[in-house]
């Protein structure tokens, strides 16, 4: 709406503020849309946790402005003097540093400071920095799990997963890593990366498989929310000669859920393009069937957990068989993950489960390992159980 709107609103939102707290507290704006409160007098830290809700609770509400609706959001970090710092510069900076932890905790919410935090940020910006010559050091590498047909043993496709080698640390864990790609928003330049070597090795694929082998490529939240993402998926398929239906997208409900206009024009245009539409690990984020209804997708994906505890929880079970007779009367493939026993293959036959990926097949292997996966599976050759970590498919 402009910087005209946007100051009309931060002067609302700081006489809100200011009609929150006492007369002798100190209201400032430091900058941007950043907020600083200074409360004097309190008796405990809790004081400064009800002040916080309050805040939150007064600025989330909806405003009109310009002739436009909208929400409001807001993070509070507390710093408690004399513990979080003994200057102003010192408190400062550690009630910067707790708002950012609200921030990853999911926004709208308040923490608090503590020593712990400050370690945290520096191994954060340390890995940080790693990862930026990782980045520019070819250190990433893809690695793809087979995903096979449960009934026939048909190989479907694969799904590439990011694996980071250090050249001093050895193997980081995915998971250790991919969640800071977003917030520096690395991803922006690895996602590139991905997608040109996803597709170049999905040719190679396609030679050895046929043109009806699928690739999935996981889109984090950042780079879903980029309107340069189906050009860029358009461009790779180009260059190396791929049919759209070739490549599936996968893209976690949390991603489709930060902003339901965004995501509903994003799918449009990616659907436009052919290619498909996954979503991963169904059932452990927002699981709204509002979503289903209005987005145009392709396949659900249970996620692991689910899966490993589904012999032995009925309730477990129950959700597994739920995702499954959903995605059935909704004309979506379901994908089982983290399949690691026959016991698991047997039982999602008998409850019409599609399609299975797992160490029951293989892990994410190297693309000369994929490409000796054989196109049909003998279910009867493989061994009862793989035994394999399942944490070690996790990946981007």
């Amino acid at each position: 709406l402009g910087h005209d709107a946007g100051d009309q609103l931060l002067r609302r939102v700081g006489e809100q503020l200011k009609a929150c707290l006492r007369p002798y507290d100190s209201l400032a704006r430091i900058g941007g849309d950043e907020f600083t409160a200074l409360l004097d007098n309190l008796g405990h830290p809790e004081d400064a946790a009800r002040v916080a809700e309050k805040l939150i609770e007064l600025v989330s509400v909806r405003h009109h402005l310009d002739g436009v609706d909208f929400t409001l959001g807001a993070s509070v970090g507390i710093a408690c003097f004399p513990e979080c710092g003994q200057s102003v510069e010192g408190l400062l900076r550690a009630a910067d540093m707790a708002m950012y932890e609200a921030k990853r905790a999911g926004r709208q919410q308040y923490r608090f400071f503590s020593p712990e935090m400050n370690g945290r940020a520096r191994s954060r910006l340390m890995l940080e920095e790693s990862l930026r010559h990782a980045i520019e050091n070819d250190d990433f590498v893809l690695v793809y799990q087979p995903q096979v047909y449960l009934e026939t043993g048909r190989l479907r496709g694969f799904e590439a997963l990011l694996r980071w080698q250090h050249r001093v640390a050895g193997t980081v864990a995915p998971n250790v890593f991919i969640p800071l790609l977003d917030e520096p928003r690395l991803i922006n330049r690895l996602g590139d990366w991905i997608f040109r070597e996803g597709a170049r090795q999905l040719a190679g694929f396609s030679r050895q498989f046929g043109d009806e082998l699928v690739l999935s490529i996981n889109v984090s939240p950042v780079q879903f929310g980029m309107p340069q993402l189906v050009n860029d998926l358009q461009r790779v398929l180009e260059a190396h000669g791929l049919q759209p239906r070739q490549l599936e997208v996968e893209v976690t409900e949390s991603a489709l859920m930060q902003d339901l206009e965004l995501t509903q024009a994003q799918l449009r245009q990616l659907r436009q393009l052919g290619v498909k539409i996954a979503i991963d690990d169904f059932g452990t984020g927002y699981s709204s069937l509002a979503y289903l209804r209005h987005f145009e997708l392709d396949t659900l994906k249970i996620d692991r957990l689910f899966v490993a505890n589904m012999l032995d929880s009925p309730r477990d079970a129950a959700v597994v068989s739920t995702i499954i007779d959903l995605g059935h009367h909704l004309g979506l493939e379901v994908i089982a993950e983290g399949v690691e026993t026959q016991a698991q293959r047997d039982w999602l036959v008998r409850h019409r489960c599609s399609i299975m990926q797992g160490f029951l097949v293989a892990p994410g292997i190297a693309a000369e390992a994929a490409l000796q996966v054989p196109a049909q599976l003998d279910w009867a050759s493989l061994p009862l159980s793989r035994g394999a970590p399942p944490a070690a498919d996790d990946g981007l």
